[in-house]
Order: structure tokens, then C-alpha cells, then sequence
């Protein structure tokens, strides 16, 4: 059984629910696995017509679980080889393959946010067919300040060139609301209608025969793969490899490793006032 998230089903729609509260579900290896075995098996499942992916707890994902990822690096920075680009490329293509399959499922997949979804949780989440989230939802990718670039590039596909570019090179936080105005998820519900707005919503769609949703979710993603996707997102994630390389990243694991990665992410997002930041200077 799996322990990183636990599957519901009900009048054709398989729920997917992140089950680590305590970590604000953030992203392992063991949840990376999981969530590609609930994923394929949904799809494959001739009863189910709808993907819905939501999360326990406080966050829907904080992210990479990040200390052991720091960890990780950190080891690799005292080893006598020299960083392995394909190498890295390969470990975070497990990954990337993991939350496209939200998007190549032939089935439609909505995500329900509520809290923080910033970082690996966008690269995740952004791949679902449809995102509806809470007003108390956060999006962003605070990485691109240091240490990452969003691997599975979805930001230009969802904002057009200028809105990803003004999100992304600032590395800004996103409030729910403000991501409904934009454009890069669909609409913004109250916290409490949140999970009733989602399923009603895939329960909707569930009535529709499969082919008929497999047929036009596909004609929709065509466009997207036709725009140049799948190089978008190799690019994405070798660039991710390298942001984590650079000196300054380097600069960063060393500041994570010396004083812990918490108190890092406040060093490196206190100039810029938010995600957790703004919240500790609000009290």
C-alpha cells in the first residue's frame, strides 16, 4: 500500500490525494513512484472516466522535499567527480515523467489546491488538464531566484511569453486570485467550496463518454506539443541541473548545509518580501 497517498473513487472519478500533511506534501522519490502507479492505473482503469489530484493537510506541495535533495548535493560537492550532467538529467527526468503523465494521461485531469503550491508542486501541478484552487492557495517558483528552473515548462503555454517572463524572472509569489486574473489556472473558489467545485466539476465531465473525452483532450494538447512542449521541457530540465550548479547555487547548498535550508530560503526571499518571508514579518 502506499504511504505518500491514498486513491478514493466515486461515480467515475478516481481521486488522488497527497498524503503527507506533515511535510506539506512535499515531493521524494517514494511519492514520485506512487504517484506514477496511481496515475497510470486511473488511466488504465476502464471504470474511470476523470483524474481528480488534491492533498491533506495545510499545503497542497511545498515543493522538493529539499533537505535531502541539499543533502544530496552537498555529498556530491565533496566527491571526486565532477558534476554529471546527463546523469542528473536522467534522475530528474524520473521525476518530470512522473507529472506529465497528468498531462499525456488520455483521461482530463484537475487538481484542487488549497495552500502553498510553489516550486517542484507547480512543475507538478501545471501539467493537469485543469487547476481550481482555494482563495488561501499561493502559486509560484521562488527557485528561479537560485537553485532551479521549472522542468516541465509549462508557465508560456498557460501565461503567453510576457506574464511567464514577468512570474518567472522575478520569481514572485502568486496568490489564488491572482493566478485565476491571469490565466494560469482556471478559477478561484472559496476555501470551503474548494473540494465540492472539483469533483462537481469532474463529475460533470465523467458523464461524457471516454473516447469523447480522450479524443478532445488530445486535440487540446496537441497545440501545446505542436508549439515545441517536449523541447521546451528537455531544455527545462537541463537548465534545472545546471541552475543548481552554478556557483551561485552551489553558494546556496553551502548556506543550506551551514545554517539549514530554511533559513537559507528566508536569506535568499527576504529582499523580495513573500512566500514565507512576508509571512513571518506580518507576524
Amino acid at each position: 500500500m502506499p504511504d505518500t497517498l491514498r486513491t478514493e473513487t466515486a461515480a467515475g472519478v478516481r481521486s488522488i490525494v497527497l498524503a503527507r500533511p506533515d511535510a506539506y506534501n512535499t515531493i521524494t522519490p517514494r511519492l514520485r513512484d506512487e504517484l506514477a502507479r496511481a496515475i497510470d492505473e486511473a488511466d488504465a482503469d476502464p471504470d474511470i472516466r476523470v483524474i481528480l489530484l488534491r492533498a491533506d493537510g495545510p499545503a497542497f506541495c511545498a515543493g522538493y522535499g529539499l533537505d535531502w535533495s541539499t543533502e544530496m548535493q552537498a555529498a556530491e560537492s565533496i566527491s571526486d567527480r565532477v558534476w554529471d550532467s546527463a546523469m542528473d538529467m536522467r534522475m530528474m527526468s524520473t521525476f518530470v515523467d512522473t507529472y506529465m503523465k497528468l498531462w499525456y494521461a488520455t483521461k482530463p485531469t484537475i487538481a484542487a489546491v488549497h495552500g502553498w503550491c510553489i516550486a517542484g508542486g507547480t512543475d507538478m501541478v501545471l501539467c493537469a488538464d485543469i487547476v481550481i484552487a482555494g482563495e488561501d492557495a499561493s502559486f509560484g517558483y521562488p527557485p528561479s531566484r537560485v537553485w532551479g528552473t521549472p522542468t516541465t515548462a509549462m508557465w508560456v503555454y498557460r501565461l503567453g511569453f510576457e506574464r511567464a517572463k514577468r512570474y518567472l524572472l522575478t520569481g514572485d509569489e502568486i496568490p489564488a486570485r491572482e493566478a485565476a486574473e491571469v490565466g494560469l489556472i482556471l478559477e478561484c473558489v472559496p476555501d470551503d467550496e474548494l473540494l465540492d467545485r472539483a469533483m462537481a466539476l469532474a463529475r460533470r465531465m465523467a458523464q461524457v463518454p471516454t473516447n469523447q473525452l480522450q479524443m478532445l483532450k488530445l486535440l487540446c494538447n496537441q497545440t501545446a506539443e505542436n508549439m515545441g512542449l517536449a523541447s521546451s521541457r528537455t531544455l527545462g530540465t537541463l537548465f534545472d541541473g545546471v541552475a543548481r550548479h552554478t556557483q551561485e547555487g552551489r553558494d546556496f547548498v553551502q548556506r543550506a548545509t551551514e545554517m539549514g535550508f530554511r533559513e537559507a530560503v528566508r536569506e535568499r526571499d527576504d529582499p523580495f518580501g513573500d512566500y514565507g518571508s512576508r509571512r513571518r514579518t506580518d507576524g
